[in-house]
């Protein structure tokens, strides 16, 4: 199979597994069984991309000319690869989660929730994979599209609300802003598609890259910047599954993926950091603000929502302050992120099922009935945090190291800062699960069902073993770089 051909079948096979989950739905466990082998079919395929991406290839591939000169396209480089590995890997263990959780809690509109799930995914490729502008636009949308109805799956008024919130913010914000800054650049640049060093040097001044940089990085909506962060806790009425997959996978991940391929191949890292130099304030802000509401929330899976707006807004702000080791902390912070948090979900998800408790109030003790949940959700924590041995201290380093060769000492401080908020925020649930007694007549429970723990043992896991070995994710980071 050629290059070409591998990039349209990673495309396809999400849109071929999701048609083949629509017809299964009469027949649960094949449902289930293809939605797991979808999964795998996909990591595999990305995976065998890898050699040549790290031999410096860059295979590609063009569809059709949507407007002259404007060409949906793809082509894989070091970062739209590892982000695909990071969505493909974490799809296979989401897909195990949620056959426990969807049976264990009795959900309705299972293989509606499947088939969603699916076309997320092949929208997340598309993404990843994009090679202009216009081809991430789309896909994109489409992601946004494809992840509304799991966002309103249980049906009731509250989860149209948050549902409205969702689509509402997600599509002005990249109908409104994003959009006219795409079309600016390719008024300005003549092209749209993603170049080593950018496409806007020499080609706009300093006041207009401000303006367009302003279109984008609140345009960005998926990026969480605040103000336009209310989607995401708005959307925590969904399943925890579809939680894990905003929050880990794929929509948080394509916005600031999205952050990270404009400024890295449309502005360049030879960009003017004057241009930039408002980012880090209102991205500093956003991680400690978001950090203190995440503080006094009671609500676990409201605290894991504000931790991640907060967790987002350490991408951006690394990779603006444009210098090489903040750049790769930004590509390394996305896979810390995505492993760390998909197993702090997978946790809250296992609680609900198993103990029916949704507080962090109410978890006084339940370490010690779930102490493989409580165990991962501990190791995720360090991971938040920034702590050893766990991969989010790799991303962290990276992180100080740029803002230091920046010399930004406001970053370095934003950094410190919100690492002890982050502690404050989860170490405290650790420690009530495990050194708390339980409230008198608590009822007694065990785990929550083998695959949901199975699958948040397996991300947990990852967290410590991507400290050790990362290799991978290494040379994939510092390919944005190199370009």
């Amino acid at each position: 199979m050629t290059m070409e051909q591998t990039i349209a079948v990673a495309l396809l096979l999400p849109v071929g597994g999701a048609a083949l989950v629509a017809l299964s739905r009469r027949l649960a466990n094949l449902r289930e069984a293809i939605s797991i082998a979808t999964a795998v079919a996909l990591f595999a395929a990305v995976a065998s991309l890898y050699p040549a991406v790290q031999n410096g290839a860059s295979p590609s591939l063009r569809l059709f000319e949507m407007f002259p000169g404007l060409a949906i396209a793809f082509r894989i480089e070091p970062f739209g690869l590892l982000f695909a590995l990071i969505a493909s890997s974490l799809w296979i263990v989401s897909s195990i989660y949620s056959v426990g959780y969807l049976r264990g809690n009795d959900e309705r509109h299972q293989t509606r929730f499947y088939v969603c799930f699916a076309l997320a995914l092949a929208s997340t490729i598309g993404v990843a994979f994009s090679a202009n502008l216009l081809t991430l636009f789309l896909f994109y949308e489409l992601l946004t599209l494809a992840t509304y109805p799991l966002v309103t799956h249980h049906g009731d008024e509250e989860a149209r609300r948050g549902g409205r919130t969702y689509l509402g913010l997600l599509l002005f914000t990249s109908t409104a802003l994003l959009l006219p800054a795409v079309v600016a650049v390719w008024l300005i640049a003549g092209t749209l598609d993603f170049v080593p060093g950018g496409i806007l040097s020499g080609k706009v001044g300093s006041a207009g890259a401000t303006v367009l940089l302003v279109l984008f990085m609140f345009g960005i909506g998926k990026a969480a910047l605040m103000p336009f962060h209310r989607w995401l806790p708005a959307a925590m009425v969904a399943p925890t599954p579809v939680s894990a997959l905003l929050h880990a996978v794929a929509v948080v991940k394509a916005g600031v993926f999205t952050v990270v391929k404009v400024v890295v191949y449309t502005f360049g890292l030879g960009a003017t950091t004057a241009d930039f130099q408002w980012v880090p304030y209102v991205s500093g802000f956003t991680i400690i603000a978001a950090s203190i509401v995440a503080l006094r929330a009671d609500n676990l899976k409201r605290r894991l929502a504000y931790s991640t707006v907060s967790q987002l807004s350490y991408i951006v702000l690394a990779v603006t302050l444009l210098t090489p080791l903040s750049v790769i902390g930004a590509a390394l912070h996305v896979a810390a992120h995505a492993f760390g948090k998909i197993t702090l979900f997978f946790a809250a998800g296992a609680v609900y099922t198993a103990a029916h408790k949704t507080e962090v109030s109410q978890l006084d003790g339940v370490g010690r009935r779930m102490p493989w949940t409580f165990a991962a959700f501990g190791v995720a924590s360090l991971s938040m945090i920034g702590l050893p041995p766990t991969v989010g201290l790799l991303s962290k380093w990276y992180m100080v190291a740029g803002a230091y060769q920046a010399q930004h000492w406001l970053a370095l401080a934003v950094i410190v800062v919100s690492t002890l908020l982050n502690a404050a925020y989860f170490l405290p649930i650790v420690y009530r699960a495990f050194f708390r007694s339980p409230a008198a007549g608590e009822p007694a429970h065990g785990e929550a069902p083998f695959t949901m723990v199975a699958a948040l043992v397996v991300t947990a896991a990852a967290t410590v073993l991507l400290f050790f070995f990362n290799d991978v994710a290494m040379t994939l980071a510092r390919g944005l770089v190199r370009g």
